[in-house]
């Protein structure tokens, strides 16, 4: 039975007290890239930091007395642990959570701080499901699954009933997917009333089932699961939320990992907002013409918990992809002066170095020749051909 508008409305009284009305802020930057107005949906600003208690509350508050007693268990990469573990606290119930061994520390610290036992374990979420499902097995806890389940469509759809409320003109709707919870929820809360407004989900290519599985008719396994979008690195989807997506989402694309890091780090710049790789793959579809989108459009920053270390490696893997830092190798003369000539025509061209690596050992080099890599500081891509260019002429790199 598909999701009815009177069940999101009490989905959304439900909730009410428990779940922050995340805003929906206007973005110069998206816009101007994109030719239309766009909106971001901030569930990055939402309790736990990501949209996932909403559906897990939900699922977690209709539970009987006699379920509630046998406790819940549930398998995440971070984000839906820590609405698990907080909704399960909130209600007097006790939670368990198996995460991947891989998981970030700071999602394994706030799921515990939540008040969830953790078990870490296997490579993957779709291996910490089958030992929740197992654990769920053996002790009769309740399995509060992460997008496959109707209650927790359903909570995902109050998130777009606000959109329709705080967006009311909006036209095209962009959400980050993985098992496809939200995006069904999303596109359920929408398309029966606005039919007109076009719902796209995106996927990082690196770890994308949706595709293969639309074309198909039915869920199929990713190829492949390596992503620094571990929040949306789901292999399969679910069935649950496949039938809503088949049905009401128009489509869904997918984008690369520069992409996830140049658009996070825009956000960073230019929205001051902290938005996990998964969270921004939305974004990352309209900063890279992934998208030909009609406006008003609305994006869903989905969430916003990110390990710090991460944040330190992906930023810079953002501002690699977006010009701002370049490596290279070259060939100096291994005599007095060399390296500075390499150096002043880097200062000349305005290239900033962060980092100098020297060595006279190297299967290629000539005798009286050194190697050297060198980082640095560049104003973009045209700049970086620039510089390169520079080099070239000089004779630093070598031709293959």
């Amino acid at each position: 039975m598909l999701i009815t508008e009177g069940e999101i409305a009490d989905a959304a009284t439900a909730l009410a007290p428990v779940m922050r009305r995340t805003p929906v802020i206007a973005s110069r930057v998206l816009s101007d890239r994109c030719g239309a107005q766009v909106w971001i949906k901030c569930e990055n600003l939402q309790r736990t930091g990501s949209f996932k208690p909403r559906g897990a509350y939900l699922r977690i508050s209709r539970l009987s007395a006699e379920e509630r007693s046998r406790g819940v268990v549930a398998a995440s990469a971070g984000n839906h642990a820590q609405g698990v573990a907080w909704a399960a606290t909130d209600l007097g119930i006790a939670s368990r959570v198996y995460m991947p061994a891989g998981a970030s520390l700071p999602k394994i610290a706030a799921t515990k701080a939540y008040g969830a036992q953790v078990i870490l374990g296997g490579a993957t979420v779709d291996d910490a499901l089958v030992a929740a499902q197992a654990y769920a097995d053996d002790t009769g806890a309740v399995l509060i699954h992460p997008f496959d389940h109707r209650d927790i469509v359903l909570g995902q759809a109050t998130l777009g009933a606000e959109i329709m409320e705080q967006v009311p003109d909006v036209a095209t709707i962009v959400v980050p997917t993985g098992g496809g919870g939200l995006l069904a929820g999303i596109a359920a809360a929408i398309k029966p009333r606005r039919p007109d407004v076009g719902i796209v989900g995106v996927q990082a290519a690196a770890a994308a089932a949706w595709p293969a599985s639309l074309r198909r008719g039915y869920p199929v396994a990713a190829e492949s699961m390596n992503t620094m979008a571990d929040g949306i690195a789901v292999a399969t989807p679910g069935t649950v939320p496949f039938d809503y997506v088949r049905r009401y989402v128009d489509s869904v694309v997918t984008v690369s990992e520069e992409a996830l890091s140049s658009a996070l780090v825009l956000m960073l710049e230019r929205a001051k907002l902290v938005i996990e790789p998964a969270g921004v793959a939305g974004i990352a579809a309209l900063c890279s013409g992934a998208l030909d989108v009609t406006g008003p459009v609305c994006v869903v920053a989905s969430g916003g918990n990110i390990d710090p270390l991460l944040l330190t490696h992906v930023t810079t893997h953002g501002l690699t992809a977006a010009g701002r830092f370049l490596t290279v190798s070259a060939v100096v003369s291994d005599r007095p002066g060399g390296l500075i000539a390499l150096l002043e025509l880097l200062r000349d061209h305005g290239a900033s170095v962060v980092d100098v690596v020297h060595s006279r050992v190297a299967d290629d080099l000539y005798l009286g020749e050194v190697a050297v890599t060198v980082s640095v500081e560049t104003r973009g891509v045209e700049h970086q051909r620039q510089v390169r260019r520079a080099l070239a002429e000089a004779g630093f790199l070598r031709e293959d």
